[in-house]
């Protein structure tokens, strides 16, 4: 019984220093690679967004342009 424990010592200890050597290069990587998400797109109210503003701009500036709707 002594015998078997010491080889299950030895193995474990083996099998971390061999874990921490993989760690140190880089190999491996420290946490599981998860697909990223994108953080959800935060509310721009009409007034603060850049586009829908130069819309307005040139809807008030051209009024018979086809382009500005």
């Amino acid at each position: 019984m002594l015998k078997f424990l010491l080889v299950v010592i030895v193995f474990a200890a083996a099998t971390y220093l061999a874990v921490r050597v993989i760690q140190q290069r880089g190999l491996m990587p420290d946490k599981p690679v998860l697909p990223r998400r994108q953080p959800p797109r935060k509310m721009v109210a009409p007034d603060d967004d850049e586009e829908f503003l130069r819309d307005l701009d040139r809807k008030r500036l051209n009024p018979e342009d086809p382009e500005s709707g």
